[in-house]
């Protein structure tokens, strides 16, 4: 089994995914749309084409980064410290890719700066509806027997993946006689389902803005018949846009804004696990009369993906004028897809996707 190849440094993260770069083709969004919503095809057997953004878009990326970096270095930081507080110095990150994986890094070289320790990172993949890869997380246990586990994430949407990952990890500890732990860390938690966070607030993390370019040049996991059994999940490495690369550099000018927040004085236990977001969908799957639940996806990081590679019916925001959300209405007008101001309470935008002839 060969492993994946990211663009990220080797020391930073080891992907414990298989390459299936030669085997896998990406399908168009109506063809993938069409087969997930008819239920012939799930969604983790297929790869969308990725998006290029224009210039219009790029700007927005390295503007937004520069806006946003002391931020998102300080929310690092405030999640960094509650990972050491709460589980101690012997862990091991695990990030949940592909999203979870430069806030991995992130909290990675924190730590580091902060504590001169080199804490083990590896990206592994969790799918809904598939569970987590086990053959991956086994790999882990066994590499650190006595490390606890610290499952990493970008953001919370309606806590779909938070809810997934605690299933999987009770069956894995009833299979495997183990006593891993399902608490999620991530930098912003909107829905308020993880027991450690950053932050609360529904921000823009530019790293949400695009696709592999930011992501070690990896593709969103798969699961389907190139993977056999005993073999970790897939993934596809997109080496014909090398040179649109923006992975390291979005990594390396973050961390340069470490050295301000280093004395951190915070709150560090664990956050109150409320679920407030599910409440806020609940309302829309009602007020909108959305069929599948499924389609409903809240916060800047999903509203974001739904733009990027589904068909989007509508998009909510709270405020047309907010600036956070410049990118969702670059996207929308591309697309040709109605913003509607709606009052959200706890997100900021809100995604709805559109149900299909097949569906």
């Amino acid at each position: 089994m060969k492993l994946i190849q990211s663009s990220y440094k080797s020391d930073d993260v080891i992907f414990l995914l298989k390459d299936i770069s030669d085997e896998m083709k990406e399908l168009p969004t109506k063809e993938r749309e069409r087969l997930i919503q008819s239920g012939k095809k799930h969604y983790s057997e297929m790869l969308p084409i990725e998006y290029e953004p224009g210039e219009s878009y790029k700007k927005l990326f390295f503007s937004s980064l520069k806006k946003y970096k002391e931020k998102i270095a300080l929310f690092t930081g405030i999640l960094s410290e509650k990972i050491v507080s709460i589980k101690g110095k012997d862990i091991v990150l695990v990030s949940l890719a592909r999203a979870g994986t430069p806030i991995g890094i992130l909290v990675k070289r924190y730590i580091k700066n902060k504590f001169n320790l080199s804490i083990p990172h590896y990206s592994i993949s969790i799918i809904r509806d598939r569970g987590i890869d086990e053959v991956a997380l086994n790999k882990i246990i066994k590499e650190h027997t006595n490390s606890k586990i610290v499952f990493i994430d970008g953001w919370t949407g309606k806590g779909t993946i938070k809810a997934v990952l605690k299933n999987a990890c009770n069956d894995f500890n009833l299979k495997y006689k183990t006593d891993i732990s399902d608490e999620l860390a991530v930098l912003a938690d909107p829905c308020g389902c993880a027991e450690m966070s950053g932050t609360k607030e529904d921000f823009l993390i530019p790293s949400s803005c695009l696709n592999s370019v930011v992501s070690g040049l990896v593709s969103r996991t798969v699961l389907n018949d190139f993977i056999k059994e005993n073999e970790y999940h897939g993934a596809k490495f997109y080496k014909n846009l090398k040179e649109f690369d923006l992975s390291n550099y979005y990594i390396d000018e973050i961390e340069k804004e470490f050295i301000k927040v280093l004395n951190l004085k915070k709150n560090l236990s664990r956050d109150e696990v409320n679920w407030n977001g599910k409440k806020e969908v609940d309302r829309i799957e009602k007020e909108f009369k959305v069929t599948n639940r499924n389609f409903i996806k809240p916060g800047i990081g999903e509203t974001t993906r739904v733009l990027l590679r589904r068909i989007p019916d509508i998009i909510l925001v709270n405020n047309y004028k907010d600036e956070d959300l410049e990118h969702i209405f670059i996207l929308a007008k591309e697309k040709k897809v109605k913003v509607i101001e709606y009052p959200l309470r706890g997100y900021k935008c809100c995604g709805i996707i559109k149900k299909t002839g097949d569906a």
